[in-house]
């Protein structure tokens, strides 16, 4: 698969399915690319779709810093690598603020961030009742995972998929450990509790689309508070997540990039946002 070396010497790994326009999967840190199979192979039916493993997971170079700046330089790299031209980023957890702030600071690579499983605006979006919305438990889970790593991953991955059985969670664990060793995890997850990327996902006006399914009780009542703090923002109430409704999350890819329409099942959107208008393709 190739590579692309970044300037510290640190190599990150990336794979390509498809041909038709450019989208990049950011995927969370932890999340092997895998989770979101389905939705990936939705896109590349008609895109090139990219994923790559982040600095310190996967087949990358085990190297840090592991910060959200370093990570969206990187997510540049690929990017610049995969193209010409510029990409559709579909972005999920940490990989939403990565890709947020690449956009901003380098509009000419990224047409649109669409985030199918996470909100670039952070903790400030949570609403009360939303477990991120504690330092408390926060503070708790970032102990974890400093200390015992297995156990704070099947705490986040229960919580959000409560109808889970062991052997599914188990399952999740095992190649979210394998795939994304503590070391790169731990400060992953410290540099996204205190990132602040309201001003880059603000920067963005349209470009930006955040897809909140407002089921994850890390994330509860999200997407109306989202679309207070990003009023030119495309926030779109789901009926379901980007693993349980992939054909939801591709359609709306396929319409910003022009790829043509998604079957889609029977299922919802409510938009608390401006029209959807597709970004201009450069």
């Amino acid at each position: 698969m190739p590579r692309v070396t970044r300037p510290d010497g640190v190599e990150l790994e990336w794979e390509v399915r498809g041909e038709g326009p450019l989208v990049v999967i950011a995927n969370q840190f932890f999340g092997h690319w895998t989770v979101f199979g389905r939705l990936i192979s939705l896109l590349s039916e008609r895109h090139r779709v990219v994923t790559y493993d982040p600095r310190g997971i996967g087949d990358s170079s085990l190297q840090g810093p592991y910060e959200i700046d370093t990570d969206a330089g990187d997510l540049g790299a690929v990017i610049e690598a995969a193209g010409p031209p510029a990409a559709v980023v579909v972005a999920m957890g940490d990989g939403s603020n990565r890709a947020v702030r690449l956009a901003s600071e380098r509009p000419e690579l990224v047409d649109a961030v669409v985030c199918v499983a996470g909100n670039p605006v952070g903790r400030a979006a949570v609403g009360s009742d939303g477990l991120a919305a504690s330092d408390g438990v926060l503070d708790a889970l970032q102990s974890m995972m400093e200390t015992d790593y297995r156990g704070a991953l099947r705490t986040m991955i229960t919580t959000a998929n409560p109808d889970w059985d062991e052997e599914a969670v188990r399952e999740r664990v095992n190649v979210s450990v394998e795939h994304c060793p503590q070391e790169a995890a731990a400060p992953r997850m410290r540099s996204w509790i205190r990132d602040q990327s309201e001003e880059h996902a603000r920067s963005l006006g349209g470009r930006l689309w955040i897809l909140e399914d407002g089921t994850n009780p890390w994330f509860l009542q999200t997407a109306e508070r989202t679309a207070e703090l990003l009023p030119e923002a495309h926030v779109f109430a789901t009926e379901d997540g980007a693993i349980s409704r992939p054909d939801i999350a591709a359609s709306y890819v396929s319409a910003l990039t022009g790829a043509g329409p998604v079957t889609t099942e029977k299922g919802r959107a409510t938009r608390h946002g401006p029209s959807v208008q597709a970004a201009p393709r450069r």
